[in-house]
Parts: C-alpha cells; sequence; structure tokens
C-alpha cells in the first residue's frame, strides 16, 4: 500500500515540478565569482596605474593552438640578471578574456638564479595569454601572444 500513494504522490507533483523548472533555468546572469576581475583592474591593481612597456626582454611561450582549454601550457622566461640590487620581482601571468583574469602570481628573489616560470592555465576560449613582469626598480613589462582554443576550459 505504502508503494501506491508514493507512486500517486511523485505522480501529482511532477507537474509542479515540470512548470517551476522554467523559471529556474531561466535566470538572466549567473552571479560572478568574487574573484571575477577585468584585465584593466588587474593591471591596475598590480602596477598601481604604472606605464607598462612591451618588451622582447620576455619569452612567452605558448600554444598557437590548445586542443583542449583545461590545460594550456605556458612558460615565461625573462631575459634580465638576477643580482641583488638588479632581479626579477614578479611574474603575472592573465588570460585576457576569462572571467577572472589573473591565472598565477609568482614572486622570485635574486636566489632563484633565473626570471622563470611554467605552469598550465584554463582558457575558456580564444584569446590572448599575457605575461607581466615586475622588476626590482619598481618598472613593468609584458609580452602577450595569442592562443586559438577549440575545445573551452572553463566551462
Amino acid at each position: 500500500m505504502k508503494r501506491r500513494s508514493f507512486l500517486k504522490t511523485v505522480a501529482a507533483t511532477a507537474p509542479l515540478a515540470m512548470m517551476s523548472a522554467p523559471v529556474v533555468l531561466s535566470a538572466k546572469e549567473a552571479p560572478k565569482s568574487p574573484n571575477a576581475m577585468d584585465l584593466k583592474t588587474a593591471l591596475k591593481t598590480i602596477t598601481g596605474g604604472k606605464a607598462v612597456k612591451d618588451s622582447d626582454k620576455i619569452k612567452l611561450t605558448v600554444p598557437e593552438i590548445a586542443e583542449n582549454g583545461a590545460v594550456v601550457p605556458v612558460k615565461v622566461n625573462v631575459d634580465h640578471p638576477m643580482e641583488a640590487n638588479n632581479y626579477v620581482k614578479a611574474i603575472h601571468v592573465f588570460a585576457t578574456q576569462n572571467a577572472n583574469v589573473r591565472c598565477a602570481d609568482v614572486h622570485l628573489t635574486p636566489m632563484n638564479g633565473k626570471g622563470y616560470f611554467a605552469t598550465r592555465v584554463k582558457l575558456a576560449k580564444s584569446q590572448n595569454v599575457m605575461a607581466l613582469v615586475e622588476l626590482s626598480d619598481g618598472t613593468f613589462m609584458k609580452a602577450e601572444k595569442p592562443v586559438k582554443v577549440t575545445i573551452g576550459g572553463c566551462g
């Protein structure tokens, strides 16, 4: 007898569930992550509004085409001395069109010996990957390369 009452209850509530589903699914915009930050805001936060120069001293290595946006390899190699008063202080990696553009922030010291960092990042769609380098004298330089993504990695 309990099985029959259960089936009657399910049959009675199923139309209500189907009528409320479109209301739930028709949300206009997904809520943003508390970490969501656009490129302009991120650059201003890191640089404090200082100028950023394009530089050929930064060798940014990314694939031209990424088969899977969930695991895109990124290598940043900075041709700069790593001396006590003149060194690469930080390397920041950005995915310029992700909801949260900041992928990685790496802080270095002269003891690292080399301004180098390698990682894998997620790219939601085809976009530029940017490496922003902060030097010990407070100056900033950047390099940027496009990556075509065939399957997005953030969704």
